[in-house]
Order: C-alpha cells, then sequence, then structure tokens
C-alpha cells in the first residue's frame, strides 16, 4: 500500500517545517536535509491521528527536505527514489552512503522543493498528492 502527501503552506505559519497527519492512524515521520554537516537523516516523529508536528524549528536553511513516513496500523508509506539512512528507534545519522554496512536501514525519501521559503508544510493523507506554496 503507497499514499501520497498533499503539501500546503499558509501565509501566518510559523517559520518551520511542518508535517500534518490526514490519516485515522498514527504514522511515524523521518525527515533528511542537508547542513554543514553533511547529509542528515533523522526520526522518528509518532504523529497521532489527525494532528501535526514540527520537525524543524525556525526559519528553513535548505531549499531541499526530504520525507518518509510509515502508517503504523496499516503498514501503508510515503516515500520516494531518494535513498537516506534510518534506524529501527528515533535516530539522528550523519551520511547517506553505506546504510547496510553501518547498521542502519536504507529508505526511500520524497524530495520537497520549498524554494526560498522560510516555512513548508506536509500534509499526510490517502487521496492524491497537490502542491502550493506560498512565503
Amino acid at each position: 500500500m503507497v499514499f501520497t502527501g498533499s503539501l500546503w503552506t499558509t501565509p501566518q505559519a510559523q517559520a518551520d517545517f511542518r508535517v500534518c497527519n490526514g490519516t485515522q492512524n498514527l504514522v511515524g515521520v523521518a525527515i533528511g536535509y542537508r547542513s554543514d554537516d553533511g547529509w542528515i537523516s533523522e526520526g522518528w516523529w509518532q504523529i497521532s491521528a489527525t494532528s501535526c508536528a514540527t520537525l524543524i524549528e525556525g526559519p528553513l536553511a535548505s531549499r531541499f527536505y526530504y520525507l518518509y513516513a510509515e502508517d503504523a496500523a496499516r503498514g501503508g508509506r510515503w516515500g520516494g527514489n531518494v535513498d537516506m539512512c534510518v534506524a529501527e528507534d528515533e535516530f539522528k545519522i550523519v551520511d547517506v552512503k553505506n546504510c547496510f554496512t553501518r547498521g542502519f536501514l536504507r529508505m526511500g525519501f520524497k524530495e520537497y522543493d520549498t524554494g526560498q521559503q522560510s516555512s513548508w508544510m506536509v500534509q499526510l493523507s490517502d487521496s492524491t498528492e497537490v502542491e502550493e506554496g506560498q512565503n
């Protein structure tokens, strides 16, 4: 089962990267981004049904962010074709190479181009993906 993520931003939103869970199940979310230390992937944020979580606080420092999520109850996934490392438990991993040899799993993250916006929101749902952007 594969799900899609709807994406939207609001002009009044605080500067951050948020993920909202529009499903009726608990969702685990991981994010990836480029920092001064190199590629970083981190997770898991547990987002309850019909609620939101802030993954990055403050104005966004990167243009591109990467997201991977799993539905805890139904096993569905939101992902893409950008491979990054994840762990079974809470993690913050530097670098995206050699995931298996370093004891991690490799998952496909979806890329989000935030342009030069200071905040971004992704809505996870069972419906088709719609992308919009506003400052």
